[in-house]
């Protein structure tokens, strides 16, 4: 369906903001916030189309114009380095990807010191280029879920994380150490789309900006 703009979105509390925003420009999405196991919702009177995926997915499925727009964390943008447009910040989402490392080696321990250290990460790429631009030499390690487990069990010294409030690093013994990037999440665009589609996407995204 040629016609239709589909956008990718992820499950959670991305997915509530970004329906919450788009009705401020008149999109209706709010199907998306029932209780279904749809993953493909369609909006014939509007000509949308939208795709919930997982968040790590988003960029692919827009890379590969199977979305024409996604929305995702910029911590996902930077890890995966995708070829995309992204036109806009869209300021909800807050967070930070931040090193931290056990409350008792922060007492003693010098960032300016290190090296040859071992890291936990769902982030290996943003990781490797921080601290090698800081000539830090690192043994990454790839985690999916809990990294604050990886100092607490000697898997690695330290982690690089996202971090919210902060409250999950301080139960589990962790302190921050260094941010490394502040993340929100963005608007992301097909590239082949935004030619083909210009006029839809372009509206939508000058929609968008009033209200971020």
């Amino acid at each position: 369906m040629p016609d239709f703009i589909t956008i990718a979105i992820p499950k959670g509390r991305i997915l509530q903001d970004s329906v919450e925003l788009f009705k401020k420009i008149g999109i209706d999405c709010d199907e998306l916030l029932s209780d279904t196991r749809k993953l493909v919702f369609e909006n014939e009177a509007q000509k949308m189309r939208y795709m919930i995926v997982r968040a790590t997915d988003v960029p692919t499925y827009v890379e590969y114009g199977c979305a024409d727009l996604g929305i995702v964390g910029k911590d996902t943008l930077m890890e995966q380095d995708k070829d995309l447009y992204e036109p806009l910040d869209l300021k909800f989402g807050y967070c930070r990807l931040m090193v931290a490392e056990p409350v008792e080696l922060s007492s003693k321990d010098d960032p300016a010191a290190w090296n040859n250290i071992r890291i936990a990460t769902k982030y290996p790429n943003i990781t490797e280029k921080y601290f090698a631009a800081k000539g830090v030499q690192v043994e990454l390690i790839k985690l999916y879920g809990s990294i604050e487990l990886a100092p607490l069990v000697g898997l690695s010294e330290r982690i690089v994380d996202l971090v919210s409030t902060g409250e999950t690093l301080k139960q589990n013994g962790l302190a921050e150490i260094e941010t490394i990037a502040e993340i929100t999440c963005r608007l992301i665009v097909n590239r082949a789309s935004m030619k083909t589609k210009h006029e839809r996407i372009s509206k939508i995204i000058q929609g968008l900006e009033q209200y971020v």
